[in-house]
């Protein structure tokens, strides 16, 4: 039988390499975060390894400081991760007859891991299932052994780093302006803003999320059908 696990992996492993210098750099900053924080090194090995969604996992390190409160984890997961949903979507027709390997992929399937598995295709002699795989469990290793020696290095390193903490506001900036510079209209970027700061002034910053996510889709419902009915008056 010809053999397709080597081919694969070749396939898959170039492809993660500019995923690698990223997730070793910014898992190595949530384990020393991590450690900031007061936690062991094996949470965030072990968060990465079961979480595996980075923003998330900074988010779930605040949480754990404060009093226990499922429910706002579970929503504040929901609201970072909802566009997995339509991740997911997109790549049903892809998944379909992977067998067991399906349901790795769908855990593992991050932001750089949609992205090479969505636009990348391998050559017709690679096994695709096995090609997914690869660029899965790749970019997850990545992760989860950066976040690890941070969590070691944070251990080993005496003096303080003020400010550290400001590592998951700085990762949501990013994100937020990566995608105003990559969109023409700015319309849904400045929603958000602005529906953001009404719901922190109305209700406060304890339940200001599940209010703005509220208004987020009042906000998008109203502006698609008027995009709609714009579109049928020029028809």
């Amino acid at each position: 039988m010809k053999p397709v696990i080597a081919p694969a992996f070749k396939a898959a492993f170039p492809q993660t390499v500019p995923i690698m210098t990223g997730f070793l750099f910014l898992g190595l900053t949530y384990g020393i975060y991590m450690h900031e924080g007061g936690f062991s090194f094996w949470y965030p090995c072990l968060m990465a390894l079961t979480i595996y969604a980075g923003s998330v996992e900074f988010v779930i390190a605040s949480l754990l400081l404060q009093p226990f409160d499922p429910w706002s984890a579970l929503l504040l997961t929901l609201v970072i991760n909802a566009r997995h949903l339509f991740y997911g979507i997109s790549m049903l027709d892809r998944y379909r007859g992977l067998g067991w390997k399906k349901f790795y992929i769908i855990f593992g399937m991050c932001d750089e891991s949609f992205a090479i598995n969505y636009a990348t295709k391998p050559a017709k002699d690679i096994d695709h299932g096995w090609y997914m795989f690869f660029v899965t469990l790749l970019n997850q290793c990545y992760w989860v052994a950066g976040a690890t020696l941070g969590g070691v290095l944070g251990g080993l390193i005496t003096v303080k780093l003020p400010g550290l903490d400001f590592v998951m506001t700085a990762l949501f900036i990013v994100l937020f302006l990566n995608q105003f510079l990559a969109e023409k209209n700015h319309t849904s970027a400045y929603m958000g803003l602005g529906l953001s700061i009404i719901a922190l002034i109305i209700v406060g910053k304890t339940y200001f999320i599940p209010v703005t996510m509220v208004l987020l889709i009042i906000g998008f419902t109203i502006d698609y059908r008027r995009k709609g009915a714009t579109a049928r008056d020029v028809d």
